[in-house]
């Protein structure tokens, strides 16, 4: 089979199987989408999504935030992983979000990687989520599926995932891809013990073949 060929099985399964594909960080703005993808590295969105109402209603704005005493955010937060730096992120985020940009989010990825604690991969979700470019982050789940089933080859960063995948996806469908491959990792695909009896791509997965499965 193809790559091309391979990526035509395995978007059509996606789009039969799972139509509508978002994120599962809660979010009713673009600042609380950063927020909430700053909080969320190394850490559930279930966690995220039970801290976030609380600490955006502290701090409902860039501005309340940036105004914020890094010890006050970090006692809101203090329950996810890595709480202090993410408490400094969040600050410094909203000050050079306020400094550069006004107080408003950018829907460029080298704009939002200005701003403190957004990488490459959170820019892409911001960019993707809200503004529907076709931006695709890779973090753990989408690195993990694409190496099994054999959408990326010999990638050894996130970075080179992402240009393997970008380079078969459909523009269009970047955004939803993204998401596609994060809830199949979250859900079907697991890093353990992944649920191969559950999924429909095991007659093209490099993963299911090779353990000898067919």
């Amino acid at each position: 089979m193809t790559k091309k060929s391979l990526f035509e099985k395995v978007i059509g399964y996606f789009s039969e199987t799972m139509p509508v594909a978002e994120t599962e960080l809660k979010y009713d703005s673009p600042y609380s989408l950063i927020v909430a993808v700053i909080l969320s590295a190394q850490c559930t969105d279930k966690r995220v999504n039970q801290i976030t109402p609380i600490l955006l209603k502290q701090f409902p704005t860039p501005q309340k935030m940036a105004e914020a005493n890094i010890a006050d955010v970090f006692e809101y937060i203090k329950s996810c992983s890595y709480p202090n730096n993410k408490a400094k992120h969040l600050v410094g985020m909203a000050k050079k979000l306020i400094e550069l940009y006004d107080g408003e989010v950018p829907d460029d990825t080298e704009k939002l990687q200005k701003l403190p604690g957004v990488g490459r991969k959170t820019a892409n979700v911001i960019a993707s989520v809200v503004f529907n470019k076709p931006a695709l982050a890779v973090d753990t789940h989408v690195f993990r599926v694409a190496a099994r089933i054999g959408l990326s080859t010999n990638a050894k960063t996130p970075v080179a995932t992402e240009m393997q995948l970008i380079k078969y996806i459909p523009e269009e469908l970047i955004p939803k891809a993204h998401h596609w491959l994060i809830l199949h990792g979250r859900y079907t695909c697991t890093a353990r013990k992944p649920k191969c009896e559950k999924c429909g791509l095991t007659s093209v997965c490099k993963y299911f073949k090779q353990a000898g499965k067919i």
